[in-house]
Formats: C-alpha cells, structure tokens, sequence
C-alpha cells in the first residue's frame, strides 16, 4: 500500500554504453560510464515561480543567514575564529554558492569567497584542512556543538561545497587542496578509520566516497581509486541493512544521505546488487515509515507511517541530493518522479513563503502549529514544529538552502552521448554544448507542476543533431509530444522518450501530461489524494501567531499557527471513479505559488465531519479506522496542493457507505 507513494516506474533503455560526454566531466574508466552527467552552475537558470524560490531564499535566510545566526557569523572556525568548528558553516554554504552562481548574485558570491579562500588557505603541510583540532566546544543559541577533533565529516560537506565552486570557477587551488587531503585520508584512514571521532562520519561516508570519484574523474589519480574501496569498507553498511531491512541507523537524515551510498560506490564495484540494494531499502522505507509525500517519517529517528509524526527539514533536502545524485547514475525515471513529488510536496510546506523562517518537524496531518509536547522520538523544547529561524535544531537552518538550488542543477542534464535531458519539470533555461560542439539554449515555459503543458522553444548557433531526453512520470497514462507540430514518437508512461534528430533555431518542443486524480490507501486505511505530482490536502484557514523574533525590525520571527475552521473530515470519493468525485479549480499563478489562500489549484470534493475524532496534546487525534461512521451533513471541502499548506489534514478517513 504504502509503497506506491514511492512511485516506482519502469526502467527504460539507455543509449550506448561506454560513452562518454565531450563537454562536461563524466566518469573515467575503469569507473561506471553514467548516463547522465550534471552540467556546471550557472548553466540552468531557473525561471517564473522557480525563479522566485531562489531570489527569496537569497533575499531572506538564505543570503543573509551569517547577519542572523551567530554560529556562521564572523567568528565561525571555518573563517579562523573560535566559534563552531564543525557542521554549520559548510552546511550554510552547501547551498550559498550553488544560490550564488546560479543567480549570478556578486553580492553573495562575495559571502561565500571569504569561507572558500581560508578553506583553501587552512591547508597543512601533511594535506589535511579546516579548523584547528584543538577548539573546544562552543556554547551558541542553546546549542552545544561539537569540539573539531579532526572530525571527517564536516570535512565531507566542505569537500561538496569546494566541487561546486570549482564547477562554477575552474580555480585550480581546489584540486591541489582535495589532491593533497585525500593523500592525508589515505595515509590516516587505517589507524583513526571514520569511525574514530563521531559516529556521523562513519554513517555519512558515502559524501566522502562521492567526492572522492570526482576528483578522480578531473585528475587521474589511481590511488583515489584504493581510497575508495578503503573508505567504502570503513562507512556503515547501508548495501547489507537496505537488503536485510536492518538499517546501520534510524537516524531520519542519515537515511536520506545513506540510501545512495551503495549507488556511488555501484561506479567503481560495477555489482549490480548495490543497485539492487537501493530499491529494497526504498521499498522498506516506504512500507515502514512511508508518507504521503514520499518522505518517511523522522522525528529525528524513523517513526512509523502515522501522519502525525514529524520529518526533519533536513531530511527532506538530504533525501532530493541523494536522489539527485542516483538519476546521474542510473538513469531511472521512477527516482526522478520520486524527487518530483518531494521537491513539490514536502519542500516548500517547511518554508515560510517570504523565506524568513522554517519548520524543523513536518506533520502530514497537521492541525496546529504551537509550543508543546509531542509524541516525537527526540524532543527540543517543544517548538519543533513551530516556524522560526532556530525553532528545533539548527541544523535544518543552515542546510536548507541546498534543497531549490541542487534542484535547478538538476532539471538538465548533459547525456553520455552529447545531448540534453530534461527529467525534472519546471520553468527554466539551459545554454550547453551538444552535438558536434554547437551551443543550445532551450527555454521550458510551463506552469508545471501545477498544469500540464511544458513549451521547450530551441536556438541553437548552428543545426546540430543531438539526442534529447525527456522523462514520461509513471502516473501519466496519456503522455503526448510533438516537435514543432507533428508528433514526436510514442512516449510511454515510467520511461525516458528520446527524440533523436538535427536541431536548428526556431524548433519547438510541446509536451502534454495529462493529470488525473489518483487515491491509495494508507495508514489506518486513511485515503490520499494525488493529482500529477502534487498531493492535496485540506485547505485549513490559519492565523499565524507572533511568538517573537530574532532582529530588531521583526523580520525573522518565530510563529505558531492555529487553526480557524474545521479540520475533522471524512471524504466521500469513488474510488474507482476519483476524477468522478472532484472538481478542478484553476485559478491565475502567482509568482509565489507556495501559499494556502493563493494556491493557483484547488480540489472540491465532498465530506462529511467525525465528530469523534478531536484534537489530541495539539494534534490531530489517532486517526479513525475508514470507514468511518458519521451522520453529520454533507458538506464541500476544498483541498490545495500539500506544498501550499501549514496546516492540513492530508490523509483522510472515508465516510461508511
């Protein structure tokens, strides 16, 4: 049942094996030759409602996070202070400079150029790099973090933010730093292994092992490669617990990072059991922990399937990387609709639509957002699922804004065969080299996911021949596309559909994904509306309640919302008829589509209240077994995509026949 919220597609055939892109780095032998190759940043701009995610984030929390938050303030080690040394400073700039560069922000750029140029600078004779070991623990808003130690694993984020800068820069001081760290990790690795300082590095390896095939694959190394194997066998066995169902961890963002960890290491291995691993463990998350916007529970450890328990911020995001960095290497249409219904569903609801606050603990039944207990696995104070710039844990502050940049990185990719793929939907453009080394611009104009046209409009400087891929999601049963009119091929639901054919200016691509709606079943057989990629869920007026904030002009504010209408419904549906029982609403869309009264889609359906089912310690109370019995009146519900909401109820019971 809960499996189908994971949204497992079909596997379509890829071109020649063996190729490699003559454009953008891909893999080098004897590594795996990828499918799909991530093009530099700055080379896909985002565009309309997308585009307004990042300008926010940039204008708000995420540009502006060192002013708020003393722990990546000036006097953050990884500028060469005494305060925190460990996760926090990488973890801001993990998304800083992808949000730089793809907004060509110089402002920003500026901000992230003082961490990367003493990053760079930190570096000892022996190769290793960071903060000094001997800082001790550093007491900042509550928070106690961790003393350096020489701690691998905030060394294993920078690493991630030093490769996109040198994507966008070409600065050669980036490879003689990881050359010469990655020479220190060979020499140190068997006598203080990952596992010698916290048990994150061990668990999070599988970021080490990634950076490590992308220096190889720009110098050559070949004793990168016996690094790899070496920090393989030291990071927790996530090929053996995903096969098994025994996770090394419960720990909600260690999952989300582990789960690629068998599919990077698949490059150099080349078992097809690492793969197959990745499948299981995903099947196992979502029969056991599985939500309705295909994340799974973590509140901060896995929590079981009820709506009422909580996924971290940075869970969410975790998860969209991991994804992101799977499709590079398998190709797999299911994990792109997969990272669709997170990036469209469970992203946005945790963010506050101005970017001035965020939720630490999401609820997918979620009537009222406040200060109190919870039935949470790990409790900070009871502001968990308030939004607030530190409400929570911290962490999900300064990691958050990697989840709309890497997303953009990821719309469009470079193929092995010198051609475009798109296999994520959303307003964009994208100026590459394809072909016989002819440079492209492709511009989507869509209002996906909210509607199903996509527009692809072709310049190119001269006609080239170039594969393009696009991806046909596995709910939509009646997928059509057309080049400049006339139809272009059979696209099938669940694959990739490859139109192969010399390009000139002036080619238009249109592709039409109907959208039908769609139910499951699910916890306590409560009902789930899907539509497209997007889950609905019933619109619950707020009213947002000021708790405080954390500057002088109020801007960044800690709020509790509370609910001012009823939330306690059953639906009435046919579920063999679902489009049958609903009617489509589309209404204009803002340039801020992420907000409960302006949601530019709504649902009418009809239900019914359970008036035995009430609130509980400021939740929704266990949820009925459906069907439910009621006698109350019939009344019209509006639901709104999920991603839209703060409160909401969006698994339903279902009224008695």
């Amino acid at each position: 049942m809960l499996r189908a919220a994971l949204c497992f597609g079909i596997v379509f055939a890829m071109s020649a094996p063996g190729q490699a892109n003559d454009y953008y780095v891909s893999n080098r032998a004897p590594l795996a030759a990828n499918p799909y190759v991530q093009l530099p940043p700055g080379t896909v701009k985002p565009a309309g409602w997308l585009h307004e995610q990042l300008r926010l984030e940039a204008q708000n929390m995420g540009g502006h996070l060192d002013e708020l938050y003393p722990n990546v303030g000036p006097n953050n080690g990884w500028l060469g202070g005494d305060g925190d040394s460990w996760e926090r400073g990488p973890y801001w700039l993990d998304g800083l400079v992808p949000l730089a560069y793809i907004l060509d922000d110089a402002g920003l750029k500026q901000k992230a150029q003082k961490w990367i140029d003493w990053t760079l600078a930190s570096r000892r004779p022996d190769g290793y790099f960071g903060p000094r070991d001997e800082l001790t623990p550093q007491k900042s808003d509550g928070q106690v973090q961790r003393a350096n130690k020489g701690d691998w694993w905030p060394r294993m984020v920078m690493l991630k933010v030093l490769q996109n800068y040198y994507e966008a820069t070409n600065d050669p001081r980036v490879l003689e730093l990881m050359t010469a760290y990655f020479r220190y990790q060979a020499a140190t690795l068997p006598d203080k292994p990952l596992s010698q300082w916290t048990h994150w590095a061990k668990e999070r390896g599988g970021e080490n092992l990634a950076s490590i095939y992308w220096l190889y694959n720009r110098t050559g190394d070949r004793f990168l490669l016996d690094l790899g194997h070496l920090v393989f066998k030291q990071t927790a066995d996530w090929t053996g617990g995903m096969t098994s169902g025994r996770l090394p961890t419960t720990h909600g963002v260690n999952v989300s990072m582990g789960i690629k960890q068998p599919g990077v290491y698949y490059q150099q291995a080349k078992d097809q059991k690492y793969l197959s691993a990745i499948d299981l463990g995903l099947e196992y998350l979502a029969d056991r922990h599985g939500q309705v916007t295909g994340m799974f529970s973590g509140d901060e450890m896995l929590h079981g399937p009820n709506p009422t328990q909580g996924t971290e911020l940075c869970t969410v995001v975790e998860f969209m990387f991991s994804l992101e960095s799977l499709i590079q290497v398998t190709g797999r249409a299911d994990y792109a609709d997969l990272l669709e219904k997170i990036a469209f569903n469970a992203l946005p609801t945790q963010i506050t639509p101005d970017y001035t606050a965020r939720q630490y603990y999401q609820l997918p039944n979620q009537v009222r957002v406040h200060v109190g207990p919870r039935n949470f696995i790990t409790n900070h104070g009871g502001n968990d699922t308030c939004f607030g710039l530190l409400t929570g844990y911290p962490c999900c502050t300064t990691n958050m804004h990697q989840g709309w940049p890497k997303l953009v990185q990821n719309l469009w990719l470079a193929t092995k065969d010198n051609g475009l793929a798109l296999l994520v939907y959303a307003p964009s453009i994208v100026k590459a080299k394809v072909g016989d080394g002819a440079t492209v611009q492709i511009r989507e104009t869509t209002d996906y996911p909210f509607r199903d046209s996509i527009r692809l409009e072709v310049e190119t400087d001269r006609e080239t021949a170039f594969p393009l891929h696009l991806r046909v999601p596995g709910w939509c049963q009646k997928p059509v596309v057309t080049v400049n009119g006339a139809p272009a091929g059979s696209p099938r639901a669940g694959q990739i559909h490859i139109i192969k054919r010399t390009w000139k200016s002036g080619d238009r691509v249109e592709l039409r994904l109907p959208m039908t709606v769609r139910t499951h079943r699910r916890y306590e057989n409560a009902l789930a509306i899907e539509r497209g990629p997007l889950v609905y869920a019933l619109q619950i007026k707020e009213e947002w309640k000021h708790m405080g904030a954390m500057d002088p002009n109020g801007t960044y504010a800690t709020w509790e919302v509370h609910p001012a209408s009823p939330w306690n419904y059953a639906l009435i549906i046919d579920e063999r008829n679902p489009d049958g029982s609903v009617r489509v609403v589309e209404s204009d869309l803002p340039r801020q589509p992420w907000v409960s009264d302006r949601a530019p889609l709504r649902l009418l359906a009809r239900g019914r209240k359970l008036p035995q089912w009430q609130e509980y310690s400021g939740m929704a109370g266990p949820q009925p077994w459906s069907p439910a019995a009621t006698q109350e009146p019939v009344e019209e519900l509006t639901l709104i995509p999920y991603g839209c909401s703060r409160l909401r109820i969006a698994e339903f019971p279902t009224v008695e026949k």
